[in-house]
Order: C-alpha cells, then structure tokens, then sequence
C-alpha cells in the first residue's frame, strides 16, 4: 500500500527538519536546485541522496543494478494504463526530435507540453485525477508533422501505414469522449467498460468478477488466499475469458527479461545471503508467473531486514484496476536513512501497545502482532508506476494472511519529503489558506515532524493494524476497498499522533504538536485537495477520497459541539479548528467504524459511507479554492526526475566506484529513457 500525500501539505509544512546532517550537507542543500521544470498543473522537483557516497563499493554496485532493473520495466506500466499509450508516446518523441517546422510556434509548444503531461502520466491520462489530457495543439498541425518526418522513425509496425497509424491516433489523442477515464468509479457504471485501463479487454464489471468468483469459490476456506488476477490481463476472445500471464514467455516477456538480466547481476553484490534468496524468489515469480511463488518471494522479502540496501520491483498496487485486482509495475530502490529510523523502530517496538489501546471493536484486534519492520529510507531511484509521481511512504506486502504471520514492512521516504519541503519554502500557501497567525505558527514549528510522524503510523501500525473475521478478504469492498483502507490508516495515525505516548517516546516535543497534522489534514480534506479537481467533476482517486470521507464526516459529526467550522475572512472562507481534543474523538468513532466495514466485509456500509462523504464537492467552495490557488501560480501536483548513477569500470569491465550526478532534466531524462529502456512493441 502506497502512502500518496498531498504535495499541499507539504507546502504548508514551511519548515524542514534535516536529519543526520552536518553542516557541509546542510550548505549543499541549501544550494540545491530542488525545482527543475512547471508547465500545465505539475511541477517537476529533484531529490537528493545524501550519505550516498559513503556507501561500500558492494553497496553502491548492489544499487546500480537493482536501479537498471526498476528503470526497466518502464514500458510495462504505459501499456498497462492504455493500450494506446506506448504507440502515443513513440510518436510524440519522434516528433518533438524530429519536427523541421517552426519550433517556436504555438502549436509546437503546446504538443511540448502535452509529451510532458504524457511522461508524468505514463500515458494520456493524468497521473492523479485518472482524466484524458486535452492537447492544445491543432490536429492539422499534428497530422502534417506526423507526415513530414521519417516513416522509419514513427512506431509503425506489421505494415502499417503512416495513414492508418493517424487513424488511429486522431481518435485516441483528439476525441475527448474516447477513453475520457483511465480509471473510473462512479457508482452505477460498469466500471471495466467505462475505464482506459488495459487490464481487460471486452470484459464487462461483472464478468470478471464472475470469472475471479468462481477461483476463490473452489477453495472457499483458504487460510493463505493467493492474489487471484494479479498478474494477468483478463481478455475475452470467441466469448471465452482468458488470462494474459506477465512472465517470461508471456506478456510483456522482453521487458521483464532485462528486469531479471539487472537482478541476475545485482545479486552478485547482495550484502547477505537472505538478499540473494529474495531476488531468487522473485526471478522465479519473473519466470513462471506462479501466485504462490509470489507469496513465497513476498515472505522472504519481509524476513530480509539485516541489509542496509533494498527495493521494491514488481506487480504491487492495484490502484489502476476499477476492482482493485491487478497491479500495476512499480519498483523503488532505497537504503537505510539509520539515524531517522531510529524514529520508526520506536513505533514498530511499540506496536502491540497501539493495537491494545486502538479504539475499534475488541474483537477486531490482532491478539498478537507479528513482524513490523518500520524504517526512514534514502530513495535511490523511482520506477514505474512511482515515477514520476511518487509516494512518500510504502507498506508491503499486501496480502493479510501475510501480513498476520509474518509481518510487514514499512518505509517513510524522507529525502522526498525533503525535497517537497524545499521547493515550497516561501509558496504563499499559508498566508493564503490558513486561519491565523497560531495555526501558521503551529504548523511552521511542527507541520514537517508530524506529516512525517503522520505518514510512520499509517504505513508502520495503520496497515498492519486490525484484523479480518474468517473468510472475509479484502475483495469484498471490491472498487470501494482501496479507499477503505487508506482511512483506515489514516484515522489510525490521525487518532494516535495526539496520543500522550507520542511524548512518553519522544516522537514529539509537547502535547501541542500534534495540531500541525490535524489542521493541516482538515484544511486539505475540506478544502485545499479540491485545487487537483476539474470544475464539475467529483472525487474519484481512492485517496483524495479517503480524506474527503474522514474530514466530511468529522465535519458533520461535530457539527453541534462545533468543533471544525468554516469562517469567512475578506470574503474568503477558512477552516477553523475550535476543539481539537474532540476532534480527536471524532477521529477514533469513525476508525471503529471503519474497521469494522473492514474487518466484516461490509461492502454497501463502504459503499454507503464514500459516496456519502468521500465524492461529492461542493461547488461553490471549490471555484474559490481554484480561484485563489491559481493566484499563488503553484502547481498542485509534483512529479521527479531521478538521478544519473554512472557505473565506473576497470579495463576488465569491473565497476569500482559508481557516481551520481543531479544534472540531467525532465526533458533529457524522458528522452534518454525511451531511448534506453523502451523494449515493448505491439505484440507484447
């Protein structure tokens, strides 16, 4: 489970805690440039490594590998989005390098800025809103360059024609009612048949469902329940379902093949012999697309916590599928920031303190947690469907049976929050949205410890928390279940960050603190995520709707105490906190609710509560929001460009030192990517 906070609450943070730095770093990042390119609504940030240069040389070489395989699987997640993506991109590239017409023009600019949209998006649909981009530039224009360049430089493949390959990219690009949504929730449609995703192809909702149904239903009393369909496209052909494995031999076979190249030479380097068996695992899920081996590769991975180095590479998170059933390629590669985890090993040690005490239905408490391993990370390189758009914390594995025996892992990316927190010092966010000199204050002081601390407790404790009743699995919320579960940890670490023993431990200076997150979260899920909405339209990411349900239903629960009220200031509106402790309470009331829609498999009391509180956006409220977000000229989304890490090798072909450079741009880093890592055609 992937953590996706606001980027606007980081710009309300205004203030950055540096952690295990000396001062020669501190001078270093000062001078950094964090910010590297802004066009439409995304600003593009960099992000440091730092420590990275005191690495061993087997630990650098162990990176460098491990970074080639998650730069390798790139092409998998564009064709996953759409089928229409890969062939898109190819020829937007062929044109943005090849165009002899006036490259000042404003057709030219705008098919510039639409490639970037298409890069951050991982094809034509916006990365977070799940809408189609609209080009800016005529079609005319794109047609007439799509001729004039060179056939052999456009995608065209089995004949094609440039003709028949405009055809088709006239509709794809142009039409604005084809493919409108790569992802679509809203409640009544058929939700496959309605959605760009290509992880079906002419499957109804209920078909697949159907099809998955029938799986679980010939082992109804499983105690280790696989992951059914994650790894597979579901296509009906002759009127016949069929899956579509991704392994080698099947689907998307070449790019997984350079996947396993990298990991077969990362092993070389691995700091301990666990490492080794876990990418043995996971080459052997590579190989032979097995569920089982999946799970197997997923427990080694959990037991490997003695390294400083580790990753993420694989079909992971199902966000991307309207059912919540197949996942998405992704991979991080990261090491061990060990003076800020010393921070989430308090939490993880305590964790059977927080289960104990969590306000929820005792009967819906783990009697005993098992094996969470919580750490702060240093990110060295972001795949997938981690970039450019990343999270800043991760919970893995998935699976509860899992996660009930074996435990789970949990990081908080802490050079990227660096990194948001740096480009947006001195945004006018604050003085724009926040209340009152306290409340900007408060979160000057505190906001970056505790979106931090925030972000440790739901990954760390939230996820793992609570437990299922027997033979409920987490596909009976279906398209509800990912917004479920991310309210769950959130009201989690929302619930115990104003804990008394987050002070006891040391986790926050006073009993003050913790207000920073709580007027931070209100002000976004009320009011500031609306700046990441088109006018007219609802809610549909599974988090943004997450914080809509909580800060909505707190709002109206609190209603007689008066505990959130909107006030109105020079004829803007404000969110004002008037009983923080209350609030708190409120917090806890709604997480036992919502572990027990979890823990019973309540899908009309999930359904029931996020179209209630977590869809709907009030107008009104909304075009002022826009309106005074725009003013500030800031762009309410943010993406990354990775590092440049340069193998140095001996005459032998032996690396002996690996270097990293920051230089590189949004731009040069797309094309040198399509360049190097693009190893999908159409027959995949």
């Amino acid at each position: 489970m992937k953590y996706k906070f606001l980027p606007m609450l980081m710009i309300a943070s205004m203030f950055v805690v540096l952690t295990s730095c000396d001062k020669k770093t501190k001078a270093s990042t000062d001078d950094f440039q964090y910010s590297v390119d802004k066009f439409a609504d995304i600003e593009i940030l960099r992000y440091q490594v730092p420590d990275f240069e005191s690495l061993t040389l087997q630990q650098k070489q162990y990176i460098y590998y491990l970074n080639e395989a998650a730069l390798s699987g790139r092409d998998i997640l564009y064709d996953q989005n759409c089928r229409y993506n890969l062939c898109v991109r190819r020829t937007l590239e062929a044109i943005y390098e090849n165009y002899s017409g006036n490259r000042n023009s404003n057709d030219f600019a705008a098919l510039t800025t639409y490639l970037k949209q298409v890069w951050m998006g991982n094809g034509i649909h916006h990365h977070y809103s799940y809408d189609k981009f609209t080009p800016e530039f005529s079609q005319k224009f794109f047609n007439d360059a799509v001729k004039n360049i060179d056939k052999n430089r456009l995608p065209l493949e089995n004949g094609q024609t440039v003709d028949k390959l405009l055809e088709v990219l006239d509709k794809v690009i142009f039409d604005a009612e084809f493919l409108k949504k790569r992802v679509n929730q809203a409640d009544g449609a058929d939700l496959l048949l309605t959605s760009a995703q290509n992880y079906y192809e002419n499957v109804t909702e209920a078909e697949a469902e159907n099809f998955y149904n029938k799986i679980k239903n010939k082992n109804p009393n499983e105690t280790q329940p696989i992951s059914y369909g994650l790894n597979s496209k579901l296509v009906k052909e002759n009127d016949i379902l069929t899956e579509k494995l991704w392994h080698i031999g099947g689907m998307y076979s070449v790019a997984i093949e350079k996947i396993v190249f990298n990991l077969e030479k990362a092993k070389q380097f691995a700091e301990n012999e666990q490492q080794k068996v876990v990418i043995d695992k996971l080459i052997d899920f590579y190989t032979t697309a097995n569920l089982k081996t999946f799970d197997e590769y997923c427990i080694e991975w959990v037991k490997e916590t003695a390294g400083m180095v580790d990753f993420i590479n694989g079909f992971t998170e199902v966000y991307g599928d309207p059912l919540g059933i197949k996942a998405s390629w992704e991979s991080v590669v990261n090491f061990k920031n060990i003076a800020a985890t010393k921070r989430t090993e308090t939490i993880s040690a305590n964790a059977q303190w927080f289960e104990d005490n969590s306000p929820i239905d005792p009967k819906f408490r783990k009697e005993e947690v098992k094996g969470i391993t919580a750490k702060v990370i240093t990110v060295t390189m972001l795949g997938g469907d981690c970039y450019p758009s990343t999270p800043i914390g991760i919970n893995l594995p998935n699976a509860n049976w899992i996660r009930a025996q074996y435990g789970s892992k949990s990081v908080t990316m802490e050079n990227i929050t660096e990194a948001y927190d740096r480009a947006s010092l001195n945004s006018g966010f604050a003085g724009e949205f926040y209340w009152s000199d306290y409340e900007r204050n408060i979160v000057k002081e505190y906001g970056s410890l505790t979106s931090n601390l925030h972000t440790d407790l739901h990954e760390c404790l939230g996820h793992a928390s609570g437990k299922l009743m027997s033979g409920i699995s987490k596909d009976n919320l279906k398209a509800y279940g990912s917004t479920i579960e991310e309210a769950r940890a959130d009201l989690f670490a929302l619930y115990y960050i104003a804990d008394h023993k987050m002070i006891e431990l040391n986790l926050l200076p006073n009993d003050s603190a913790y207000k920073a997150e709580y007027y931070t979260y209100m002000m976004n899920g009320l009011m500031t995520q609306l700046t990441r909405i088109l006018p007219d339209n609802n809610i549909e990411e599974a988090h943004m709707r997450n914080r809509a349900l909580i800060a909505n239903w707190v709002f109206e629960r609190g209603k007689t105490d008066n505990v959130v009220e909107f006030k109105e200031k020079d004829g803007k509106t404000y969110v004002v906190i008037n009983d923080y402790a209350r609030l708190r309470n409120l917090f806890g009331e709604l997480l036992y609710q919502i572990q027990t829609i979890t823990s019973t498999g309540d899908y009309q009391a999930a359904r029931q509560m996020v179209e209630q509180y977590g869809v709907k956006v009030n107008k009104t409220l909304h075009a002022e929001v826009l309106k005074r977000y725009k003013e500030l000229n800031l762009a309410p989304y943010k993406g990354f460009v990775n590092p440049v890490f340069t193998a140095i090798t001996d005459k032998n072909g032996n690396i002996t030192d690996v270097t990293i450079s920051y230089s590189e741009n949004y731009v040069d880093q797309q094309l040198r990517y399509s360049k190097d890592y693009s190893f999908l055609g159409k027959n995949m």
